[in-house]
């Protein structure tokens, strides 16, 4: 099995066929400089060692060569067997409010990319715990089951945005009812970290969060935003056209309902924090977690995962040191065999 330690860096690959294009242009623009100085066939003849082959396999062996320090910079892991793992630790399942007042810029960068950075705090603070991925708007969406494994449940996490579920506004109750879904293991103590404005234009959440009570699951809530509000705002490519206006045609302005989360929490054993200060969210989950009960569980996972960096990064010092003695004139041996029938 193999693991991406930095996966980030993948992009970079998007470098080697801009470096292509290039590579063209330059091309198209010395025979054009060439045709305006003379015959083509006369500058051949002029430089009779001069390989039209030669820069292509330069380009060529300096393209794979710069794939393989960004393949060497992703860390391929590979793991090395299967074994059984026994953990002690909670169950725990974020959910996390993906609708579009979530992209008020009343908290800095915006309220889902603050939610999405606290969630990444948390998960860098745990230590066994299993975690799972709500996103929820006006109804649920399964992100990620209950696992493990922290990068995957990451990686999933930054994907999150204000599209991923159809129907707008925020169902709080539909969130606790899925995150409550989550959890198979009667035995496990169970915690739904439910992070939000507190804005819900769904029904009444009291039915879920009795369901919650009833299989012994506590919530804490996490609130996003700010009491004074702020506009919605609408993008294109990335640029702010304007902010959401309501039927009447007037700026909405969405703010954060505390007292919704806090009678939440309050209802189901938990407790509210305000997510402004991310040190002090971490904080007030690790102290809800420490009075949690810690479970033991047992998980099958690749164990032993081995870094391959340096396969890649031998690779591609290698094709640089070949691009050394790569000249840009015909080889003698090569030239011997007339693969072209150049000699007349």
């Amino acid at each position: 099995m193999w693991q991406f330690e930095e996966p980030k860096y993948f992009y970079l690959l998007g470098v080697i066929p801009f470096l292509v294009v290039l590579f063209l242009i330059n091309l198209y623009w010395k025979r054009k400089k060439q045709k305006q100085f003379g015959d083509l066939d006369l500058i051949k003849k002029l430089s009779p060692e001069k390989s039209i082959f030669k820069p292509v396999l330069k380009l060529v062996v300096l393209l794979l060569a710069l794939a393989g320090i960004i393949l060497a910079l992703v860390n391929p892991k590979i793991g090395t067997k299967m074994e059984t793992v026994k953990r002690q630790g909670v169950d725990i399942v974020f959910a996390v409010d993906i609708s579009k007042s979530m992209l008020a810029e009343d908290i800095a960068p915006n309220r889902l990319e603050k939610s999405k950075q606290l969630v990444s705090q948390i998960i860098n603070q745990l230590g066994s715990d299993r975690i799972g991925i709500v996103g929820y708007a006006g109804s649920a969406y399964p992100v990620l089951p209950i696992t493990t494994d922290y990068s995957v449940a990451k990686m999933y996490l930054q994907s999150m945005n204000t599209d991923m579920v159809s129907s707008q506004g925020t169902a709080l109750s539909e969130a606790i009812k899925l995150a409550t879904s989550y959890f198979d293991d009667p035995q496990t103590s169970k915690l739904i970290v439910l992070i939000s404005d507190g804005e819900d234009h769904g029904e009444g959440f009291e039915d879920a969060v009795e369901e919650a009570q009833k299989r012994r699951i506590k919530i804490l809530t996490i609130g996003v935003g700010t009491e004074k509000g702020g506009p919605i705002p609408l993008r294109n490519h990335g640029k702010i056209e304007g902010y959401k206006k309501d039927s009447k045609g007037e700026t909405v302005v969405t703010k954060l309902y505390p007292e919704t989360l806090k009678n939440i929490a309050k209802s189901a054993s938990g407790g509210y924090v305000y997510g402004g200060n991310t040190k002090e969210v971490v904080e007030f989950v690790k102290n809800g977690l420490d009075n949690l009960e810690k479970t033991d569980f047992e998980s099958q996972q690749i164990a032993d995962f081995q870094s391959q960096y340096q396969w890649f990064l031998g690779i591609a010092f290698a094709l640089l040191l070949l691009d050394v003695f790569l000249l840009e004139r015909k080889t003698a041996w090569v030239k011997k065999l007339n693969l072209f029938n150049e000699k007349e």
